[in-house]
């Protein structure tokens, strides 16, 4: 009886201490993955930064003026006026049916808008 309890604690022993191995080179290789991580996600931030400031350079208002100017031909584009925006009073009411929604506002489909459905 005795030499049952030493050999199971032995192979207890054995078992613990193959299972705290294991961990241990789990978490090591968890801590490379995240300092992994941690270098990309550092590396794409700084790409961002990059594109961020490329994107305001190529979006200048001068810069866009000479090439919209440049392209007239092709593109046709004139510059925005005051006259081209509507004021609210402008805009058309919404008919009272739109005005009546389902749950969470969100509008219902009405007999005259079934025909339009696919």
């Amino acid at each position: 009886m005795r030499s049952a309890i030493v050999i199971l604690s032995f192979l207890f022993m054995l078992a613990s201490g193959f299972w705290a191995y294991r961990e241990n080179y789990a978490t090591k290789e968890a801590l490379r993955e995240a300092s992994r991580l941690g270098s990309e996600i550092s590396r794409l931030q700084e790409a961002i930064t990059v594109q961020r400031a490329e994107w305001a350079y190529l979006n200048r208002p001068d810069r866009l003026a000479e090439l919209a100017a440049a392209n007239f031909d092709r593109l046709g584009l004139l510059p925005m006026l005051p006259e081209q925006f509507a004021e609210t009073r402008q805009l058309p009411e919404p008919a009272p049916a739109e005005l009546t929604g389902g749950l969470d506002g969100v509008a219902s489909v009405s007999a005259e808008d079934e025909d339009l459905l696919p």
